[in-house]
């Protein structure tokens, strides 16, 4: 909890703080879906990480500062799917932490987009961009279909099985907090 603290949050905000005084065009934070209505020490983190350019913002006005909210980075580090990959070359079982659970899901090239598109198109303002992504996909769905795409018959040849979610984990994640207004950039997506 420390490190995400010390990294996320108050890293920001030097880095911001460094890049204003710098007077560099544009400064860019990568946050998270968690960000949004926190319940882990990780997503209060990045929610702090947002704050920080939000107020480096209306000290350094000449910087323009903006984030970019992920979701679930198909094959990044951390991912569920080299998870899963590995859990169904070994025989399985495939965990899933609950039958219901849904994330929001993007691919590498969508994320490296987002963040370049936001830096072009960013005001300024403090904005937070984020990506349309669709809709939510059970996560027990991916398990599925990597099982079936592997060749393999799920509950017969590799079992799933729910481990049930940990203390803060989300049953489904939200892109935007109750106070933020969705608008559409020129940008696609």
């Amino acid at each position: 909890p420390v490190e995400a603290i010390r990294n996320n949050a108050i890293a920001t905000r030097v880095v911001a703080t460094v890049a204003g005084q710098l007077g560099l065009g544009a400064f860019v934070l990568i946050s998270t879906d968690k960000a949004v209505s926190p319940a882990t020490v990780m997503g209060a983190s990045k929610a702090l990480a947002e704050c920080a350019i939000d107020a480096a913002q209306r000290r350094f006005p000449a910087t323009r500062y903006m984030a970019v909210r992920f979701g679930n980075v198909l094959g990044s580090s951390g991912s569920v799917v080299p998870i899963f990959r590995h859990q169904i070359a070994t025989g399985g079982p495939v965990t899933v932490t609950d039958p219901e659970m849904t994330r929001y899901f993007m691919t590498i090239p969508e994320a490296v987009h987002l963040v370049i598109r936001a830096g072009d198109v960013g005001a300024g303002t403090g904005e937070v961009f984020v990506l349309a992504m669709g809709d939510q996909v059970k996560i027990v769905d991916l398990a599925t279909n990597m099982i079936k795409l592997a060749g393999y018959e799920p509950g017969t040849d590799i079992a799933i099985e729910y481990v049930g979610r940990r203390p803060g984990v989300k049953l489904h994640e939200e892109l935007y907090n109750a106070d933020e207004h969705q608008q559409p950039t020129s940008a696609d997506k």
